[in-house]
């Protein structure tokens, strides 16, 4: 299967240009691919209207407890806009990679052989930089690389490989989208598509080394940080409740059931 490499980057993060260049032709160099640098969606630089309008409220349980930020926004719509753009290419899966990541080339390709291996059946699958916690389905090995199928998805979005099927199920579904990405991901129990990853994966996430996140706002007061300490934890009890009941299938890939059956 042919896949081509999508390095997110948005355009006005300077201090990142270089490593999205390197990590761009590091990516088609170890893994053969055709590729390009995508620019970001700069969620920064939209109307007040144009970021509404991408925007519901409440669409799918559990409730998302925060207000999107104009940088999850510019995300999202990113990875939105390589999901269209696969539709019309003969690949038949991306690979997306975020500009601040660093490549272990070894480690890597042995990611990258596991995940070629295995998209058309997981349809998406994780190159994550975190290990896997809780339990697990362990779908195949290459060296010191699992690929597993975890009953909770990991979050992040640091490295990832997308089918086309998949990527058109996640674009019809994220019209509009109340969530991260990421979050969108990891809820299978509305999607349908139970995520994979692999880890270790060969992708480290060196943004603070470069110029720190483009997403996450300063500072906060000690009060709200409480607030959003409690919120998050009640979401991830239902997180956590909603996976184990899921539908979507424990081995990875679709459900037979539509996605938007919850």
């Amino acid at each position: 299967m042919e896949v081509h490499v999508f390095v997110l980057h948005l355009v006005r993060a300077s201090a990142r240009r270089d490593n999205a260049q390197a990590l761009l032709a590091d990516a088609r160099e170890i893994g053969g691919m055709k590729g390009q640098i995508w620019p970001a969606v700069d969620g920064s630089a939209m109307s007040a209207t144009d970021l509404s309008a991408s925007v519901g409220a409440a669409l799918f349980e559990p409730d998302y407890p925060f207000p999107l930020k104009a940088g999850e926004i510019g995300c999202t719509l990113s990875h939105r806009q390589i999901w269209a753009e696969l539709q019309m290419r003969d690949a038949g899966a991306a690979l997306i990679l975020e500009d601040d990541a660093e490549i272990a080339p070894d480690t890597f390709e042995a990611a990258l052989n596991l995940a070629r291996t295995h998209i058309d059946k997981l349809g998406y699958i994780q190159f994550q930089t975190r290990a896997p916690t809780g339990p697990s389905h362990l779908v195949d090995t290459s060296g010191d690389c699992r690929l597993v199928v975890p009953q909770q998805a990991g979050l992040r979005t640091t490295g990832q490989m997308v089918s086309r099927t998949a990527a058109a199920h996640l674009l019809a579904l994220s019209n509009p989208f109340d969530r991260p990405v990421d979050t969108l991901i990891q809820s299978h129990w509305h999607t349908g598509l139970r995520p994979a990853m692999i880890y270790p994966s060969g992708l480290a996430d060196i943004g603070e080394e470069l110029d720190g996140s483009t997403i996450q706002a300063g500072d906060k007061p000690w009060t709200e940080k409480l607030v959003r300490a409690l919120h998050r934890t009640r979401y991830r009890a239902a997180v956590a409740r909603l996976s184990r009941r899921s539908a979507a299938p424990a081995r990875g890939g679709f459900a037979p059931k539509d996605a938007h059956d919850d």
